[in-house]
């Protein structure tokens, strides 16, 4: 681990002299390149630092202790050295961390696709609620939020909603939440004060780019209508709708978002294109396929990834076994004890299992 760790700071000294350099300070696309690679060395480089400081102090610290005769001096070296020595494993448990395969989508954007599943109404009323969550969240983030797409229910709530959310990192915090997220709670339109139950889907899908994958035209039936709904007489009388048909695969994606044709069929294509990708990454990876469906899977209650408790206030996801009792500041964005929580446990399941293998 440490030669490996040697090397990656020796690169580190390499790139930070390059980004002064005229010729890759003078060639805007060499530059960012140069930069992007140097950005993703830092927190390594910065914790390896830190435990070779470490290192060293605990080794001055015993130094001290083998040498200094006066008692007082020796109390101080052995407090130092007791508080080095306890930062020392955490800081290499890092850096285990740090050394992991990185996932390839974590700094991709996120296609965010939320639908009705059980409960008829109530779900509608639910999924809308979520993806207000999910808004607000990446508000917090400094993240972008674009509406594609959403069909509304009766009651106003949301039968679909599908939109882009760009941002660093974005699909490495939302990555864990596919799946069935379950909903316990009194519906405004029970009379007899029972708790109902409903549940909705969610998909994070990375945003693919045209390197990831290659759409032919001829693959491709477009067709265009009317948009329904909310947005005045022009939304409703001209032909701005967009339905793109990806022939090969069957894939299907609307949008009738925006008033303009052109801006419909380009956040179209940024759909069709994360879902085709996601297809591709199935095929690469069975194991992936195979988690995915069981996250998702059909939109029953009995599949449930999470469940949302309203009359307790507690929200508990059973991958983890984690039981939250603030189920009012999730609901308006706050979700980064969860995000975290996940992160670590299936960052310490993948540490495991490359212990294994090694």
């Amino acid at each position: 681990m440490f030669e490996r760790l040697d090397q990656i700071e020796a690169r580190y000294d390499e790139l930070t002299q390059a980004l002064a350099a005229p010729e890759i300070t003078n060639d805007s696309a060499k530059y960012q390149k140069t930069a992007k690679a140097h950005s993703e060395m830092v927190p390594i480089v910065e914790k390896y630092r830190e435990y070779k400081d470490l290192k060293r102090g605990i080794a001055d610290s015993r130094g001290m202790l083998s040498e200094e005769t006066d008692a007082a001096m020796r109390a101080y070296a052995q407090e130092e050295l007791n508080q080095l020595e306890g930062r020392l494993g955490g800081v290499e448990q890092d850096l285990k961390m740090l050394l992991l395969p990185k996932d390839p989508n974590d700094e991709k954007d996120v296609i965010l696709e939320i639908r009705a599943g059980t409960g008829g109404d109530e779900s509608t009323l639910f999924a809308a609620e979520m993806f207000r969550m999910y808004a607000r969240y990446a508000e917090t983030k400094g993240w972008k939020v674009e509406l594609l797409s959403s069909s509304e229910s009766s009651i106003g709530g949301m039968k679909e909603v599908i939109a882009i959310i760009e941002g660093k990192g974005v699909y490495s915090q939302l990555k864990y939440e596919s799946g069935v997220h379950r909903v316990q709670r009194v519906p405004a339109t029970e009379q007899q004060g029972r708790v109902h139950t409903s549940a909705v889907t969610v998909a994070i899908l990375p945003e693919a780019e045209d390197v990831d994958i290659k759409i032919e035209a001829k693959d491709l039936r477009i067709d265009t209508f009317c948009s329904s709904g909310p947005g005045g007489q022009s939304v409703n009388t001209t032909y701005s709708a967009v339905r793109i048909t990806h022939i090969p695969s069957g894939t299907v994606v609307s949008c009738q978002d925006e008033k303009s044709q052109i801006k419909n069929r380009e956040k179209g294509m940024r759909v069709l294109r994360a879902r085709l990708y996601e297809v591709e990454m199935q095929k690469q990876q069975d194991a992936l396929a195979k988690e995915r469906k069981a996250m998702v899977g059909s939109g029953d209650r009995s599949e449930k990834i999470r469940t949302y408790n309203f009359p307790q206030n507690r929200l508990t996801d059973h991958r983890i076994g984690l039981t939250l009792h603030q189920l009012d500041l999730i609901m308006d964005g706050r979700i980064d004890a969860i995000v975290d929580a996940l992160t670590q446990h299936y960052q310490a399941e993948k540490m495991q299992k490359e212990g294994a293998a090694a």
